[in-house]
């Protein structure tokens, strides 16, 4: 059943829609959203006519007209200003930067008017704004396209940062932020945009924010993700299982604010520790996530935590972009070392 047949058969029953992509769990939670709530606009360079660079907004114009489906002029700082005053005054605007490299003309915008509305008012106005943006590296792009400066916006205060890694989580997670009262910044990892295929039921369900998502249970180490790198991490789980290492595999999802319960449990019934991330290493979520262990778990690690991150450099030029995305490899050789193997 084709995601356009499985909405077009009617909302009021469950619809299941088999084996879609990411980026079709996208189109699926913004139409439904769009079709349940009319508050809810889409906004953003080309997202209309053209249904966006990855088509995440493909027919919607056409199905919901150009007043809640808008093409704007490429500017992020008035896209985002814009979404902020409409937010503000009733509406649920849903809006895309086109890449997340291009998301910094709009930080003013997010940071000093989205993130402290509910604060700065004391609570007379909220601000139900989500900033949809593809990120990360692995497809070929060129400058600009490929950053993963997540950690920027998880130091923000009265920001939240979502992060799907699966089709399944994608169509859950944005359906949450949309009906959620406060901004979420939505990162869609594109490298797995149209590469992970996932049964979706398309119930108009929303899975929680804030919250860690277990995808495997194991006794002997504890790998911790989020996004495109929780394939690489599953098939290092994968492998270790094969040489007889149980893992516990944590999608963080919610990289702001972190659930930390979940994972300091986990680290606390393993006793040890491997965290994952695409972006550079410094001052980067696995460094954070790894000081919180040690504050919380310290008396249950039985060796040292491990990251594996990318490098403290600019993400490189196509041609050499798989030097700095971690490996399966490398998450099973640092897991190696943090059960002493090596």
């Amino acid at each position: 059943m084709s995601v356009t047949r499985a909405v077009n058969s009617g909302l009021s029953d469950i619809n299941t829609v088999h084996e879609i992509t990411m980026v079709e769990a996208v189109t699926l939670a913004l139409r439904r959203a769009m079709t349940e709530d009319p508050t809810v606009v889409v906004l953003g360079e080309d997202v209309a006519t053209n249904g966006g660079v990855f088509r995440a907004t493909e027919n919607l114009k056409t199905e919901f007209g150009f007043k809640r489906v808008l093409d704007t002029p490429l500017a992020e700082s008035m896209i985002a200003g814009i979404s902020i005053g409409m937010a503000t005054h009733g509406m649920r605007p849903v809006a895309e930067i086109q890449f997340m490299g291009f998301i910094f003309a709009a930080m003013e915008q997010i940071v000093c008017h989205a993130a402290r509305m509910r604060n700065r008012t004391r609570g007379r106005l909220h601000c139900p704004l989500v900033i949809r943006a593809p990120f990360g590296g692995g497809i070929g792009a060129p400058e600009h396209h490929s950053e993963s400066t997540e950690a920027l916006f998880a130091h923000i205060p009265g920001l939240r940062v979502v992060i799907p890694s699966s089709p399944v989580r994608a169509y859950g997670l944005l359906l949450s932020a949309i009906r959620n009262p406060d901004p979420v910044l939505f990162l869609e990892p594109k490298r797995i945009y149209r590469i992970v295929r996932q049964r979706v039921v398309d119930s108009g369900k929303g899975l929680p924010l804030d919250t860690c998502f277990t995808l495997r249970q194991g006794d002997d180490i504890t790998l911790i993700s989020w996004g495109a790198m929780m394939h690489e991490t599953l098939q290092a789980a994968t492998q270790l299982q094969q040489r007889g290492v149980n893992a516990d595999v944590i999608d963080v999802a919610t990289i702001s604010p972190l659930d930390m319960t979940t994972i300091v449990r986990s680290v606390r019934h393993t006793g040890r520790c491997v965290i994952v991330q695409e972006a550079a290493r410094s001052g980067g979520i696995a460094s954070e996530i790894s000081a919180r262990v040690a504050e919380e778990a310290m008396p249950w690690l039985q060796s040292p935590v491990q990251r594996v991150t990318g490098f403290d450099t600019p993400m490189p030029y196509p041609r050499h972009e798989h030097y700095y995305l971690p490996t399966a490899a490398d998450i099973v050789r640092a897991c190696e070392r943090t059960l002493g193997v090596i």
